[in-house]
């Protein structure tokens, strides 16, 4: 930096106080329609468990998986276990994780509806594929496309979702990311319970249908318009503020205009986020982009979410009560969105996610009493125990539904300053699709060897992520998303790794 230049500090002090507007129409109906980003993310997850519990799609792909399901003395553990059924569901987290650290420098240069509408022609393209494979190949490379568009995503939708919400409203209106998520989820389930009839060609039909959330996601990016921050980022100040106007519904912007300019000043400043992201200031910021999304998914749910057909016909329920099951499961998640939605603003994080913690706990820990006292090999639940199971399964999926589903998203894409935002977000759904990955291609050779223990595999995690929330995340509501820095400084932990900033006057010099 040349000697007597400005030095770009960011935002230096609190305006939340002197910030004005309202929830306007248009700033609902544009997060209602970037929303739909996540639908597809969740059709994607509830499709994928009951189509691979389909018996025409494994004669024509996984023939030997076919054949050991028929078999009655098959462990009832173990009958799906194989890496092949597993690289289908997985191929597409993988090929999500590495386009959602493509699509950083492409959400920060080109905006977020860029990447938006790159997400949507990209699964649009994979659903096609998958539902006209001939072949595995075929049906791989409709995954990984579908992954490029879930990267994408994943990527832009929760941070132009934080940008464009009111503080007041943030926490709600990015909850929409996770509503879309889990009516995608719960649509899914209900069109494999219709599809199953349709043998043999009903999961093409599944598979295929994935085409009308992805259209409704490339429609909606063309005609969204882009955040106030990411327009002054790419320098159109004036048409920020436009923006910031029409979405806030007053003229009366200034302080909120002021934090974003001074923002991308500093973002403008540094040229590599993701050389940015490790440093020291930044540490309370990255550990949050690593640990959440880590956490989210080690509380199980995909491994619920994914194979719920094949775990409910595992446990000894017929192949159409599997998909029932599932749908149940996916219709609870769906609906305890909502109470998120409705506390989140008003009781805050912290509380959301340590009350879901415990409840989740308690239920992992049930389900691991009763199928390991009840169910073994060549055994099948009695109607009781399966329906306990099946309760006990949708109470987790509740608590999962007001807590870490969506506090996973909102969290992460609420804490970066500016300058490392996109990347911030990149490293969080990298990390997600990472651990989904991962736990996608074990859960069926995990459920074969640890049996009941798998649910008190994730009870641990959860209790290690409840006690985590405890002592080091700080409640973000109704802090403005340019002046979260300012918790890390008041943080009883993070406050003795962050260093100070420069102080600056109000003409930005040191």
């Amino acid at each position: 930096m040349p000697a007597g230049g400005l030095v770009p500090t960011g935002v230096a002090k609190e305006r939340a106080e002197l910030y004005q507007g309202r929830v306007t129409l248009y700033v609902v109906i544009a997060c209602i329609v970037a929303a739909v980003g996540g639908s597809i993310f969740g059709y994607d997850i509830g499709i994928s468990g009951g189509v691979t519990s389909m018996d025409g799609f494994l004669r024509e792909f996984f023939h030997s998986v076919y054949i050991s399901k028929q078999h009655a003395h098959e462990n009832n553990y173990c009958k799906y276990d194989n890496q092949g059924l597993a690289a289908f569901t997985s191929s597409l987290y993988f090929a999500g994780l590495v386009a959602s650290l493509v699509a950083s420098p492409i959400t920060r240069k080109y905006g977020r509806r860029t990447s938006i509408i790159c997400g949507g022609f990209s699964f649009l393209v994979g659903a096609t594929v998958n539902a006209a494979a001939q072949n595995l190949a075929m049906l791989l490379f409709g995954r990984i496309m579908l992954g490029v568009g879930i990267g994408f995503g994943n990527q832009a939708v929760p941070l132009y979702l934080s940008e464009m919400a009111p503080t007041h409203l943030r926490g709600a209106l990015n909850m929409m990311f996770q509503l879309a998520t889990t009516l995608g989820i719960f649509t899914a389930n209900m069109v494999n319970y219709g599809t199953q009839k349709l043998e043999p060609w009903g999961w093409r039909l599944s598979l295929g249908l994935a085409a009308i959330p992805a259209t409704l996601m490339t429609v909606g990016g063309c005609l969204l318009p882009e955040t106030p921050n990411s327009l002054i980022e790419m320098g159109s100040k004036e048409r920020g503020r436009k923006v910031l106007e029409r979405i806030r519904g007053t003229d009366k912007v200034d302080a909120e205009f002021e934090d974003m300019v001074d923002a991308s000043e500093l973002a403008n400043s540094i040229k590599h986020p993701f050389r940015n992201i490790l440093k020291k200031r930044n540490r309370p910021q990255l550990v949050m982009a690593i640990c959440m999304p880590t956490f989210q998914i080690l509380t199980g749910i995909n491994s619920i979410l994914f194979y719920a057909p094949v775990l409910f016909q595992s446990m000894g329920f017929g192949g159409n009560a599997s998909l029932y099951s599932s749908a149940v499961t996916g219709a609870v998640l769906a609906g305890s969105t909502f109470i998120s939605i409705a506390a989140v603003d008003r009781l805050g994080r912290r509380v959301l996610l340590i009350s879901g913690g415990i409840q989740m706990i308690i239920c992992q820990v049930i389900v691991a009493i009763i199928l390991g006292v009840k169910f073994g090999d060549n055994q099948e639940l009695s109607k009781g125990y399966s329906i306990l199971v099946v309760i006990v399964i949708c109470l987790f999926v509740l608590a999962f539904g007001w807590s870490w589903g969506p506090l996973g998203w909102t969290v992460p894409s609420e804490i970066f300053p500016l300058e490392i935002r996109s990347a911030g977000q990149s490293i969080t759904v990298a990390v997600n699709l990472l651990f989904t990955f991962i736990i996608a291609q074990c859960f069926l050779a995990m459920l074969c060897h640890f049996k009941f223990g798998i649910f008190l595999f994730f009870a641990s995690w959860i209790t290690v992520m409840t006690i985590f929330v405890y002592f080091f995340l700080p409640e973000t509501k109704g802090v403005p998303i340019e002046e979260i820095i300012f918790l890390w400084r008041k943080h009883w932990f993070w406050k003795k790794i962050i260093p100070e900033y420069p102080q600056v006057d109000d003409n930005h010099n040191v």
